[in-house]
This record gives C-alpha cells, structure tokens and sequence, in this order.
C-alpha cells in the first residue's frame, strides 16, 4: 500500500470548504427551530418531541450516504455526488420552513408543515454534511488528518458564525424582528434565504476545486480487505475496533447534553435575563436573537480552542478538559442573569464543541486503518451523535417536568452529561 501524500494547505482547506455553506444551513436549523415552533404555537413541555425528526434522518441518511458513496464512481467524484444533491434539496427547503406560519394554516396544520420541512431539511443537511469527513478519510494521511478535521471544524465554527449572526444583524440594519402571533419574523425568514444562497455558493466552489480519485489510484492507497462487498452493517458493527465504542460511549453523553441546548436555550436565556418565555413578547423575541449572538459567540470560542487543541500533548487529556470546560459553561447559564455575562458561559461551551468536532473522528478514522470500508464506517458512526440525541429528545418532556418545568434547569441536565462525558473519555485507548 502507498502511503498517502501529504497535502498542501489550499488543498486541505477545499477538501473541507462546502462544509462553511452547510454548517451555516445547519446553525440556522439549530439556532432558530425551537424559536420558529415556539412562535407556530408548540408547548415548551412537547418541545423536544421537535427535535426527534433531526438525529432520525441523521441516523438513517448517513450510513445510508456512507454505503452507497463507497461503491459510487461517477466522473463527477465518488463522494462529491451525494453531496450536491444534498445542497441542492437544502436550499429549496430553507426557503419553504420559516414560513409554515405565513400560509393561513391552523396551528395544528402549521406545525405538521414544519414538522415536514425539518424532516426535508435536516435529511439534505445529513446528505451534504457526510461527504466532507469521508473525503479526509479518503485522501488525507494519517499524520495531516488531525490539521484537516482542525480546519473542518474551523470551518465548520465560521459558519456557525454567520448562521448564528443573521437575525439579529438583520434586525439591527431594520428588518422586523417581530410578527402577528403565529408568524415567523422576517428577521428569520430572511435569514434562512441568505444561507440558502451561501450554502450553494460554497458547494459549488468545493465541486470545482476538489478533484476526487480515480478507482485504480483511490485502491493504490486505500486497499480493501477481501470480501469487503459482502459486509453489512451489523457485520461490521460487530467488527469494529474497540475505539469506535468506547468513543461513542463519549458522544452519548455529550451529544445528549447538546439537544437539550438546542431545545431549551432560547428558553432558558429569555427566562434568564428577561424572566418570560412568552414568544409573542417583543422581549421573548429579543432574547432569541441574542441567543444566536451568544451561540456566535460560543462558535467563535470554538475556533480559537480547536487552534489551541493540537498543542496539548496528550490528546485524551485535550479532549477530556474540553468537555469539562463545557459542562461548566453549561451549569452557569441559569445563573447569569446579564446579558453580557452570558458570553462567559458560551465561551466555556465552545471549548466542549470544538472537540466534539474535531476528536472523535480523529481517533475512530485512525483506528480504522486497515478495516476498510470508510465511508460506511462513518455514516454508522454518525448513530453516535444521533442516537443519544433521538434519546435526549424523548426523555426531554418527563425531564423538565421532574426538575420544575423551568428551561433554564435543563442546562444543569446538559453539564452533568457533558462531565460525565469527559470522565468517560478515560476509557479509550489513544492508539
């Protein structure tokens, strides 16, 4: 087997570009869904039951995209297919879900209609997100792997910036950040439509510049081992190293505590700072937006610690405190009740974020050198973000309700995942 060259910069950062426009889609869905659900009329208690469709389609589409993108060769690339697609699907959904609540439809009606634009939104999502980490699994060495998912989730927190940023710019330069009751903000409204356009600008730039392998030159430095046509999934769930477990035991934990700040955070911060959680309050409102700024914030925490990351010398030890980090960040959220003192909370959040992006790839990709099958590996192991997260969003309801019906309490439910996820991380091996 050839070993892998390595690869200039530009090339890593056009490997992983398309993944600034998807990321932006994806920060968008993750910082606005609960507020748009919210404002369409849905119960803070049947929240989280929202939240079930995004991990479900993740769970299904990516393993799905692994599988046949490992066998898919096409002029076009082997990878880069799928991932079109997927940004194309993407765009035209962020233009029909922040407005279920402008058709004239019933609030029950309303929400199935948001209900089925999520399930659209986050399926293309999945399709265009999966393909960048098989491309660094494809073409990258083992010794440049860490720099490329470090510029991945650089990338990847840029968008999130920008994402996070739109409604609130938005509203400062004079688009109503308020509606009728039922409607969703033009703020967000056209907040999803300049993502849509960023999303398949950034796409098509990764399409002309990354130039995929041929077979005969992708098998001289990826060699299958024998029957590899012949494996399925549970044959190869069965067969995976230890590492790809006992890192998902890991992201249980702490992709758990993640759906529940997705769900409740705009919540918790309004009630928090501004003490309502009434939607149709101007100051309801308000606090949604700062808490895109305040997720802008946590994204940006989460560029400069991934940059800090590669010089721990352990990696388990970088990984660990990260998370630790986060779990603290998490716990003080209810206890914040300034604005501006909430940058510090996200800040610690960030520290988490940026190694869930960048860690567990880091240690699963390497330990399944040799196994083959790369791309199906991978899409399995998207099950363990989606997993604890489909977990989180069924148990989010009973949850809140034992801990006193108030949203801010579920970011103390978030940070001890996110401890007992770092204590976790004891158990993998580092090899």
């Amino acid at each position: 087997m050839k070993q892998k060259p390595n690869l200039p910069f530009w090339s890593l950062w056009n490997l992983s570009f398309g993944f600034f426009g998807v990321q932006i889609a994806y920060a968008l869905q993750s910082a606005n869904i609960s507020r748009i659900f919210r404002t369409l009329g849905a119960d803070p208690h049947s929240l989280s039951f929202f939240w079930i469709l995004p991990p479900l389609m993740g769970i299904l589409v990516q393993p799905i995209v692994g599988t046949l993108s490992d066998k898919t060769w096409t002029r076009f690339g082997r990878r880069i297919p799928y991932l079109f697609v997927g940004a194309l699907v993407a765009v035209a959904v962020m233009c029909l879900l922040p407005n279920a609540g402008s058709l004239h439809m019933a609030v029950s009606a309303a929400l199935i209609f948001g209900l089925i634009a999520l399930m659209l939104l986050d399926t293309s999502i999945n399709m265009a997100m999966q393909p960048f980490k098989m491309m660094v699994g494809d073409m990258v060495n083992e010794e440049q792997k860490a720099k490329a998912y470090s510029i991945q989730s650089f990338l990847c927190n840029a968008g999130s910036v920008v994402g996070f940023l739109f409604p609130f710019v938005l509203t400062w330069v004079g688009v109503k950040n308020v509606a009728q009751e039922g409607v969703v903000p033009d703020s967000v409204i056209w907040s999803f439509y300049i993502g849509a356009a960023i999303l398949i600008s950034c796409v098509i730039y990764t399409t002309a510049k990354v130039k995929e392998w041929p077979p005969e030159v992708y098998r001289e430095y990826n060699p299958a081992p024998e029957k590899e046509e012949s494996a399925n999934w549970i044959t190869l769930l069965k067969n995976a190293p230890a590492t790809f477990w006992k890192v998902g035991l890991v992201q249980f934990f702490c992709w758990g505590g993640m759906l529940y700040m997705w769900t409740y955070v705009v919540d918790a911060v309004s009630e928090t700072v501004w003490g309502t959680i009434d939607p149709t309050t101007t100051d309801y409102q308000e606090a949604a937006n700062w808490t895109g700024v305040l997720y802008a914030i946590q994204a940006m925490g989460s560029v400069v610690w991934a940059a800090l990351l590669p010089s721990f010398k352990n990696t388990k030890v970088a990984y660990a405190v990260s998370l630790l980090l986060g779990g603290i960040g998490f716990a003080l959220i209810p206890f914040v009740p300034d604005m501006y003192g909430q940058i510090g909370p996200f800040l610690l959040i960030g520290c988490g974020w940026a190694a869930m992006l960048a860690m567990p790839f880091t240690f699963v990709t390497n330990a399944l050198q040799g196994y083959g099958h790369m791309g199906a590996y991978l899409g399995l192991f998207n099950g363990t973000i989606c997993v604890p997260q489909i977990v989180a969003a069924i148990c989010g309801g009973f949850i809140l309700s034992m801990i006193g019906g108030q949203p801010s309490s579920m970011m103390l439910v978030a940070g001890a995942a996110f401890v007992i996820g770092a204590c976790c991380v004891s158990v993998i091996k580092s090899k």
